[in-house]
């Protein structure tokens, strides 16, 4: 089977598009990273690493510390794809932080991004 472009992808050249969608939105990178940081378990130190090394994002998955058990919480589209119905792992959690972002990105508070009870 062949893999998921997604896999090779530089998760360095995505975050700062990320960062882009949140703060054209007037959000801000801190809560782009306060995401990073709920779905994948990394802190400051970590993700800094994770860019530094220009990692592709199956080792930025892969080294997560700790996915978060709440992501299966994560709803909805993400082009044109329900979230939930994913398949592959590695590319579920890429799309989990696309949507997550997206939500930010619209306005949504980061205690519902953040699936608090």
């Amino acid at each position: 089977m062949e893999k998921n472009k997604i896999y090779t992808m530089k998760f360095a050249k995505i975050y700062p598009l990320l960062v882009q969608k949140a703060e054209r939105k007037n959000r801000t990178r801190q809560e782009v990273d306060t995401i990073i940081f709920w779905l994948t378990g990394y802190d400051e130190k970590g993700l800094a690493e994770q860019l530094e090394q220009d990692a592709d994002y199956e080792t930025f998955f892969n080294n997560a510390p700790c996915i978060n058990p709440n992501c299966s919480l994560i709803k909805g589209k993400i082009c044109g794809i329900a979230v939930e119905s994913i398949e592959d792992p590695l590319v579920q959690k890429a799309r989990y932080l696309d949507k997550l972002i997206d939500e930010l990105a619209r306005g949504k508070s980061m205690e519902k991004i953040l699936r608090k009870a």
